[in-house]
């Protein structure tokens, strides 16, 4: 199964100013449409409560599963969203078995991290937006040594890139 982060960042690497702020406040419309139309294509998006919390809502067609440890989301369908205590990689384990063949992570920055520190990560597409925040959430809370290939550079706007990178493990 393959595993991929989305995110948006600034110029100088953030996803967002503090945890409150939801990325559709500072990113472009051809941003959305790209996280949209790649999430749709994924089906299943993992990200944490904070993340969700900045959404507060179901997807239409996709499934979110939410890594938290203590909150529930019973207001919400299981179809939609679920809450997961459990390890990242029983989670990616269940998924696969249940012949998921792509994930979507998609924040925050611990999230990332765990994802990233585990080894669990094939690819990154990170959509770069013109705007320098100085500081606020870096894409990762911890020290990493990856390399990155780049695979393509796509152009959703003249100001907005996604810069699409294999990892190489």
């Amino acid at each position: 199964m393959k595993v991929s982060i989305i995110a948006s960042i600034t110029v100088d690497g953030f996803i967002a100013q503090n945890v409150e702020q939801s990325s559709l406040r500072w990113t472009s419309k051809e941003d959305t449409k790209f996280f949209v139309e790649f999430t749709k294509k994924v089906g299943v998006l993992i990200m944490g409560s904070k993340t969700f919390e900045t959404i507060n809502r179901p997807l239409p067609d996709r499934k979110i599963i939410v890594l938290t440890r203590s909150k529930k989301y019973d207001q919400f369908s299981l179809d939609q969203v679920v809450a997961e205590g459990r390890e990242i990689r029983e989670v990616l384990e269940e998924l696969k078995t249940s012949g998921q063949k792509e994930v979507a992570i998609t924040g925050g920055t611990s999230i990332y991290t765990q994802f990233m520190k585990a080894k669990l990560v094939d690819e990154l597409y990170l959509t770069v937006e013109p705007i320098v925040f100085g500081s606020g959430l870096k894409l990762f809370n911890e020290s990493l040594d990856q390399k990155l290939e780049l695979i393509e550079i796509i152009d959703l706007s003249r100001q907005t890139k996604v810069l699409h990178y294999k990892i190489i493990q």
